[in-house]
């Protein structure tokens, strides 16, 4: 319904701003990732947003990134993750260390967000696995194929770390195969 504000930035609070658009303002709650990057009272700011309807109020969410707003959006689908727990979410974590923690199945990270527990934080994976974080951010671990996606999996679940699975991964050819891959990849950490 609303997808955008434009207009004049008259408080901060966080995480609410107020946003007046032609004399209306609206109330908006934002993620402390946007909040940071807000520019001083009295001068124009533009936020996507993300409006709520529930039995007894009407929110506005509002993202400084379109990423922002997809993750938001993602978060808010999951079955026990409301809109506020979603903002601290994205307020705790950026989108591309959440998108990077989904990816990598890292559960710790998760969990150092405020009241998010183990399970929740393993639910949360499960559930936006291939949904957020390939999509969305940037990822230190970008492949070309899905054969060096499944071969750094591979070897992050062998223990390695994020740093020696990236350099397994370069000194590989582009097109081989997830196997030969693999054998490859141990090989050149095994030295």
């Amino acid at each position: 319904m609303i997808g955008k504000l434009t207009g004049t930035l008259l408080e901060k609070n966080p995480p609410e701003v107020l946003v007046d658009c032609a004399g209306v303002g609206y109330e908006v709650q934002v993620p402390m990732s946007t909040f940071y990057n807000l520019p001083a009272l009295g001068e124009r700011v533009s936020l996507l947003t993300q409006f709520i309807v529930r039995e007894d109020a009407q929110l506005l969410y509002g993202f400084a990134t379109v990423a922002e707003r997809a993750a938001f959006r993602q978060l808010i689908k999951i079955a026990g993750v409301g809109p506020r727990m979603a903002l601290g979410i994205l307020s705790g974590l950026g989108v591309e260390d959440l998108a990077q923690a989904i990816t990598l199945q890292e559960v710790g990270r998760l969990v150092k967000v405020p009241g998010i527990g183990k399970k929740t934080a393993e639910r949360l994976l499960l559930e936006l696995k291939g949904k957020l974080g390939a999509d969305i951010g940037s990822v230190p671990h970008q492949t070309s194929s899905a054969a060096q996606a499944d071969i750094l999996q591979a070897l992050l679940a062998l223990g390695y770390s994020d740093k020696d699975a990236a350099t397994a991964l370069k000194a590989l050819p582009a097109d081989v195969g997830v196997s030969d891959g693999i054998k490859l990849a141990l090989k050149g950490l095994g030295k």
